[in-house]
């Protein structure tokens, strides 16, 4: 590769391409992975003249990497159309009304200031799975490129027909009242006119866009978001408060008391809301989400069933599409619908509308609704430093360990391990319905913990004090970003 050419092999992820930018990747490593998308897009559609649609996220080097990236689509002879400033879910909602071929959207989601990234599909409403991002990376870092003559041209005005789609489809009746926070991220200039266009009163949080992300970083499990969200709800006497991510593919909910319902959470409530219209359905979640879903009346009455997957976007999407799923829900906050409530990707802003539609339909205040929930107690997603190169193996040590300790019936706060499952690191529960998971991170250099349980708060501590001293002994865990 040219020395002038930079681009680190890690950034190449599960199934989003993520880098410090600078650091980690330069424009004419960009410009190769342009370059190397375009030849995967033209290998899979077999067509000479793919239409591939890009759009942008506010950071304020977004739009130069953008620049790069379809000077190497172009280069192998894709028709690059350009929608502009824009969140993932308008990319990939692009993708089915001008019938493109493929979507290229230039985010970092949620990360830090610094890190940039391309979220990318072929397939309409499905991202990269890792069979093609190991495809991806295999062409980009071999340069075996395709030559060809493309073309670009920019699509102007999407913005209004993305947000006319939402909003025409979903009308409601009921006065609510929604505190909308954008962390002064991208979703500032799409939420508050959608829920606005709905019908909602809406009371606007750090709507305007900022790259420097003043306050905090715009992501709806940060804590910091979710408290000023909070305070904004009790001090306006608001109904509902809903926090978008950088790129407007998650949501996350606080109640009309100013407390935070877990994702996870929120999708149960609306598989329930939609269960009973939709009977037999399956639903499918990760393996971060409440065990509330395999034990849930409602949704056992309606005979729904509910699959445990890999958690990320990607993988999700792709369960729910191969399953022919209703909806996915995952704790992180994307979710997903299915026909015929929406085309599969996740939507923050239809993830918000769905709930205002569940407000709607049942006449009563969303704490309300939530008590009607066995109540359980959850930890958020603690995330422990760990370098990319050994995150991996730490989990699969996690994962002997995990199983020996059930093998031996080793007791965890005076309780045997039940069930292990291992679809994506180690989830292991227990016979009250208690459970910890030890995963790793997919877009970062850490691991992910979660821990629940329907006893108490002190049991789902005495969980996470086992995982933690089970990865402290590794010697290759550093600072948690959170802790309980």
């Amino acid at each position: 590769m040219k020395n002038s050419t930079k681009i680190d092999p890690y950034g190449f992820r599960e199934y989003d391409a993520r880098w410090l930018y600078g650091k980690n990747i330069n424009l004419p490593g960009i410009e190769n992975l342009g370059k190397g998308l375009g030849t995967q897009v033209i290998n899979h559609t077999k067509k000479n003249n793919p239409r591939i649609i890009v759009g942008h996220d506010y950071r304020s080097y977004s739009e130069e990497i953008k620049l790069a990236l379809k000077k190497g689509l172009v280069s192998t002879g894709c028709f690059v159309e350009d929608i502009g400033l824009s969140l993932s879910p308008m990319v990939y909602y692009a993708q089915f009304n001008l019938n493109s071929d493929a979507v290229a959207m230039v985010t970092a989601s949620h990360n830090e200031n610094g890190w940039t990234g391309v979220k990318m599909g072929i397939k309409k409403g499905l991202t990269h799975a890792p069979e093609e991002m190991k495809e991806l990376k295999d062409i980009t870092l071999n340069e075996k490129f395709i030559k060809g003559k493309g073309n670009e041209k920019e699509i102007k005005d999407f913005q209004k027909i993305y947000k006319d789609d939402l909003i025409s489809k979903n009308k409601i009746n009921k006065k609510i009242k929604a505190v909308v926070a954008c962390g002064n991220g991208t979703a500032g200039i799409f939420a508050p006119d959608i829920l606005r266009g709905i019908g909602c009163e809406v009371i606007e949080l750090d709507c305007k866009l900022d790259w420097s992300f003043p306050k905090y970083n715009p992501n709806p499990e940060d804590m910091e978001m979710l408290h000023a969200i909070s305070k904004t709800v009790k001090e306006n006497n608001a109904d509902i408060g809903f926090g978008f991510d950088g790129d407007g593919d998650r949501c996350g909910v606080i109640d009309n008391e100013g407390n935070e319902i877990f994702s996870d959470k929120i999708g149960l409530l609306i598989a329930r809301n939609l269960s009973s219209k939709h009977k037999g359905s399956k639903f499918v979640v990760d393996v971060k989400s409440t065990g509330l879903f395999n034990t849930d009346k409602v949704l056992l009455t309606n005979n729904c069933k509910t699959i445990y997957w890999k958690t990320g976007h990607s993988h999700i999407k792709r369960k729910v599409n191969n399953e022919k799923a209703l909806a996915g829900f995952e704790k992180s906050g994307h979710f997903f619908f299915n026909k015929p409530l929406g085309y599969g990707y996740d939507d923050g802003i239809n993830s918000a509308i769905q709930v205002c539609h569940l407000l709607e339909n049942q006449n009563k205040k969303i704490s309300e609704i939530i008590n009607e929930l066995t109540n359980t107690y959850q930890s958020p997603t603690m995330a422990p430093f760990c370098k990319d190169e050994e995150k991996y193996q730490v989990v699969d040590e996690m994962v002997k360990k995990v199983k020996e300790i059930k093998e031996n019936k080793i007791k965890i706060d005076n309780q045997e391990i039940k069930e292990v499952l291992t679809v994506n690191g180690v989830r292991f529960s227990f016979n009250d319905g208690s459970w910890g998971l030890i995963r790793a991170s997919s877009n970062k250099p850490s691991l992910v913990v979660v821990t629940e349980s329907p006893t108490s708060d002190d049991r789902k501590k005495k969980i996470f004090e086992f995982i933690d001293e089970l990865l402290q002994k590794t010697g290759k865990i550093g600072e948690y970003d959170q802790k309980i």
